[in-house]
């Protein structure tokens, strides 16, 4: 599971079927260095590239989310479903300690 900042939703005139009921939102992926910040202040522009998730749990604009892509994005549909990312959590805090050399 990464960690994301939304900064964004994406529109849709046509949608397929089986994404009925979410929505799509532009995520700002949060660096490492930021995971202790992130809930209390905005986070800096990550180095890495922003990305769409698939949302069906509710998370808006200016939240901080759990987020994971690839296969394990299309666990929760019953077929295959063309997704690359979804999202699984909103945090409220988050407390990031670094892994002792």
């Amino acid at each position: 599971m990464r960690i994301g900042h939304v900064i964004g939703k994406v529109t849709m005139s046509i949608q397929e079927e089986a994404f009925r009921g979410g929505r799509w939102l532009v995520i700002n992926p949060v660096d490492t260095e930021d995971l202790n910040s992130c809930i209390d202040q905005q986070p800096k522009l990550s180095t890495q590239s922003s990305l769409v998730v698939y949302d069906n749990i509710g998370a808006g604009e200016g939240d901080i989310i759990g987020f994971v892509e690839g296969a394990e994005a299309t666990a929760p549909f019953d077929g295959p479903t063309p997704i690359d990312a979804i999202s699984l959590a909103i945090f409220d805090t988050l407390k990031y300690v670094a892994p002792a050399n």
